[in-house]
């Protein structure tokens, strides 16, 4: 019986290691923190290791490790491996193995990715067999083991980090939104993480369809020996296969819906439309139905959410927005008085393309481990250490007009758990101030 080891036990992980032990393999399962399911798990025939990774873990000879795509490639037990070559995946390309009758429409790059696999995803729904995986949603594995044997179409939103980990993975659409400096916490330079977003397509064959953002000179430097169709997208051009004229997006000489009718605000969350609908259209959703969707379509938790008003205060949470390409747009969408709360974990990355919003950012309040870099980028910024002492900051600060925006351009690990949680959080302690019957 072949072995396999499952190294990282979270969602994704418990998912992976129970599809393999469906499909005969001998299934190993580590992490580094003690299991609550480890009992649930052995009693099912997975072995669990945990609290730990031991290096008889190293020495044991293994088909194949999956490996949580959050784990760096540097840490000691995935570098044994890598140096021994032993072909390492992460979750989706084990359930695409399985899966045989999913198609999928892929979506990757640095900013919009939840938006644009969101909107595709609705779209998906009213053709009738959609789900959505990756990054937002369910972990692949776990869709598979519950529909393997039914045709799905899956909206599949990827990280670099997972398509580092992918072999034979194939959408029948794909795109890369757009490029930026990330995660050079984890990778070896920002080359090697444009480059990983390449992998999208690596597999792709002639009749499946690569989206390509010609008004992005990265996706265009990198984009590159690609083995499908192409579909060159812009917001500025209309030589393209699909663009916008006459207040309409099309797709060739397809009108795919009318820009007035969407919900959502701002020329990228048209360019994330724009993309969402050419990858519904491929992957056989109604033109009635991607309108009906563009229409209804409202927002993305996290991603420039409104969650309400005080005083002619308004505030928003765009927790998602991780780096300074998101916050960009964020401050794009207003046109002054934004009292801006950014900081968080350090990933590498300097914020100077954010000076350029110099005069819309009334204050910075920055918060976390980069708080003093901000100082450096906006004329008006105070420090705090912590978010909540940011938001009081900022409420105290806050005057009629003005707009309170979590739009940190850090990831969240030196004080929360995910994006989501900070986001969460923010939310919950807004409302206490919306709540309350004193005026800022």
């Amino acid at each position: 019986m072949a072995e396999v080891l499952v190294l990282g036990a979270a969602r994704s992980g418990i998912a992976a290691a129970k599809l393999l032990l469906k499909h005969g393999y001998k299934v190993t399962l580590t992490d580094s923190q003690k299991l609550k399911e480890k009992e649930t798990l052995e009693a099912l025939g997975i072995q669990v290791v945990d609290g730990g990774h031991p290096d008889w873990l190293k020495e044991k000879e293994w088909i194949f490790i999956v490996k949580n795509p959050g784990i760096p490639y540097f840490v000691p037990i995935v570098a044994a491996f890598v140096e021994k070559q032993v072909p390492i995946y992460t979750e989706v390309e084990i359930a695409y193995r399985f899966a045989k009758k999913f198609q999928y429409g892929a979506v990757t790059g640095t900013n919009g990715k939840t938006t644009i696999t969101s909107l595709l995803y609705e779209m998906l729904k009213r053709k009738g067999n959609g789900l959505v995986a990756g990054n937002i949603g369910f972990p692949l594995c776990e869709l598979a083991q519950q529909y393997e044997a039914e045709e799905k179409d899956v909206a599949l939103e990827l990280s670099n980090f997972q398509l580092l980990g992918m072999e034979r993975f194939r959408p029948i659409v794909s795109v890369v939104c757009n490029l930026a400096p990330d995660h050079l916490d984890y990778m070896d330079s920002v080359e090697s993480y444009y480059t990983s977003k390449m992998r999208i397509y690596q597999s792709c064959e002639k009749d499946d369809w690569f989206l390509r953002n010609v008004d992005d000179p990265l996706i265009m430097q990198y984009a590159q020996d690609i083995p499908c169709e192409v579909i060159d997208f812009s917001m500025k051009r209309k030589d393209v296969d699909l663009y916008c004229e006459d207040g309409k997006v099309w797709l060739r000489d397809i009108p795919l819906f009318s820009i007035d009718t969407l919900k959502i605000v701002g020329d990228y969350n048209v360019c994330n439309a724009m993309i969402a609908a050419c990858m519904a259209y491929r992957m056989g959703v109604s033109i009635e139905d991607i309108q009906t969707v563009c229409a209804t379509f409202t927002s993305v938790e996290h991603r420039l959410e409104y969650i309400g008003e005080k005083q002619g205060i308004r505030f928003y949470n765009d927790s998602k927005a991780t780096n300074t390409h998101a916050v960009a747009a964020a401050l794009s969408s207003f046109s002054k008085n934004i009292i801006l709360l950014a900081g968080g974990h350090d990933k590498g990355i300097p914020f100077d393309d954010l000076k350029q919003f110099d005069d819309r950012v009334k204050l910075c309040v920055s918060f976390g481990e980069t708080r003093e870099q901000f100082q450096q980028i906006f004329t008006n910024c105070i420090c705090r250490i912590t978010m909540k002492e940011a938001l009081d900051e900022a409420y105290a600060q806050a005057q009629a007009g003005d707009v309170i925006l979590l739009s940190p351009a850090c990831s969240s690990f030196d004080q929360f758990r995910n994006y989501e949680e900070r986001g969460r959080i923010f939310k919950e302690m807004v409302h206490e101030i919306l709540e309350k019957g004193e005026t800022a």
